[in-house]
Formats: C-alpha cells, structure tokens, sequence
C-alpha cells in the first residue's frame, strides 16, 4: 500500500496503516532530519517528534496538494530546522550570560581610595598653576565651557586664553607626571 492511502487511513484513527506507514517513512524521516540535525541523538528525537506529529495531524494532509511522501518531509525538514534554530539561539544566550555574569576581579574600596587620591593630587597640581591659568583650565575642564567661551567669561582675547591653557595644561602635565 502507498503512503498516500496509509495517510488518509493514518487520519480515520487506524494503528495498523500507522504501523505500516512508520516502517515506510521512518528510513527517510530520519535521513532528512540527520543531514538538518547532524547530532544523531538529537535525529532520533526529531525524527520521533515527527512520527508522532504524524499520527496526531495525519487530518490535515490534502492529498490534492501534493503527495504523503514530500507532505511528512516537509513535517520534518521544519521540525529538524527549529531544532537546529533552538540550539543555536539557546548557546547565543548561554554565551550572552555567560559573558554577562564574568566580572573581571574588582576592589571597590581600593578603587575609591585610588581615585580620591588622583583627586587629590589633581587638586594640589591646579593650586601649583598661576591664578590666571587655574581660572582658565578649571572655566574649560571641570565648567565644560569652549576655549571662546572662557574668553567671553573672563573678557580676554581668545588667543590669551589658548596662551593661558596651554601653559596651564603642560604645568598640569609635568606636575601629573608622577601619577600618570
């Protein structure tokens, strides 16, 4: 008998045409979802997963529409593909938590002590720089403001200001020398 007719009599309820439609389609069932799948496990259990979707949607096979055979491959293909796409997705979201949970080694308090020590230095380099440069660098770094708007602030020519930054910053940057 011919898939087709062991389908239709599959759908009516019939474990005997099931049986016989199982001993014909099992072979290739698990061919295709081996070559999709490729873990021979995971085949089994695909290929078991279709076999049993068959038994319970045999209803709506449409022999109109195509034959048994490619209807029950068709059934397989997608399954041995949503495997594959569920494994995939759920290594990608191991690995996203797996990336997300690996904190490098971090000590809060000897992280706080450092800064506040960079602080600190910062603080007494700035108090080692003229009034004038101090003004300038602080309006520019800890103030936000553009070099021409700390010339509109403290009503000096912009090349005054960029003279006064630049001196200001290579003080900076000697004194910051020995922390840097």
């Amino acid at each position: 008998m011919e898939a087709d007719e062991l389908l239709v009599r599959v759908a009516g309820g019939d474990q005997k045409a099931f049986e016989e439609l199982y001993g014909l389609v099992s072979g290739p069932v698990f061919g295709l979802v081996r070559r999709v799948v490729r873990d021979p496990a995971q085949s089994e259990e695909v290929a078991q997963e279709v076999l049993l979707e068959l038994w319970r949607s045999a209803g709506r096979f449409d022999p109109g529409r195509g034959s048994a055979l490619s209807w029950i491959l068709t059934l397989a293909h997608r399954r041995a593909v949503d495997r594959v796409r569920s494994a995939r997705a759920a290594t990608e979201r191991e690995q996203r938590e797996g990336m997300r949970a690996h904190h490098p080694a971090f000590d809060q308090v000897a992280e706080e002590v450092e800064a506040g020590l960079e602080r600190e230095w910062v603080r007494h380099c700035l108090e080692r720089l003229t009034s004038l440069q101090r003004q300038s660098v602080t309006l520019a770094y800890y103030d936000g403001y553009t070099y021409r708007e700390v010339a509109e602030q403290l009503s000096l020519p912009l090349g005054t200001v960029k003279t006064r930054m630049r001196d200001g910053l290579t003080r900076l940057r000697e004194c910051l020398g020995g922390v840097a």
